[in-house]
């Protein structure tokens, strides 16, 4: 049973991606809990020093995908 799951689709320029993507590393490398906040809901995860880093690329005729999955 999940006790919080959160799912956010969005388009943004590459730009605003990149933007997104510094602020998780930074979160990541700076040792304390990653904050996810969405509407007025905010959630601390506690994200221990070892994590599997998974980094998959799909490649489709009319699709291109970059999935970035991080598990403890």
């Amino acid at each position: 049973m999940d006790i919080a799951k959160f799912s956010d689709k969005q388009s943004v320029r590459r730009e605003e991606a990149a933007r997104q993507l510094h602020e998780i590393a930074d979160e990541l490398s700076s040792g304390n809990d990653f904050v996810v906040r969405r509407g007025d809901l905010t959630v601390n995860v506690a994200v221990p020093d070892t994590i599997t880093l998974k980094i998959e690329v799909e490649i489709e005729s009319d699709e291109r995908e970059i999935e970035i999955e991080i598990s403890w």
